[in-house]
């Protein structure tokens, strides 16, 4: 299994902060985004920004990154602070 988490806005819009999916061979962070946007409309809105940046196992990643079982992956707006 994969763990998937929402951070920020994210979590708020779709109203969980994490789910479980199943891994599949070469499965990417992009494939991952692009099943999840297949949710319903409200899922695949808030997915498309096009600034939404992703981790795996704690770490920024790209979204060509093969995921496995085991790993996290985790999806959030641009941070900004000061």
């Amino acid at each position: 299994m994969i763990k998937v988490l929402f951070f920020a806005r994210l979590r708020e819009q779709l109203s969980t902060d994490s789910l479980q999916l199943t891994a599949t061979e070469n499965m990417t962070t992009a494939i991952i985004l692009q099943q999840l946007a297949k949710t319903d409309d409200l899922w695949a809105k808030v997915l498309s920004a096009d600034n939404l940046l992703v981790a795996v196992n704690q770490e920024i990643t790209d979204w060509d990154h093969i995921v496995k079982t085991g790993d996290e992956v985790a999806f959030f707006p641009p941070v900004t602070g000061g």
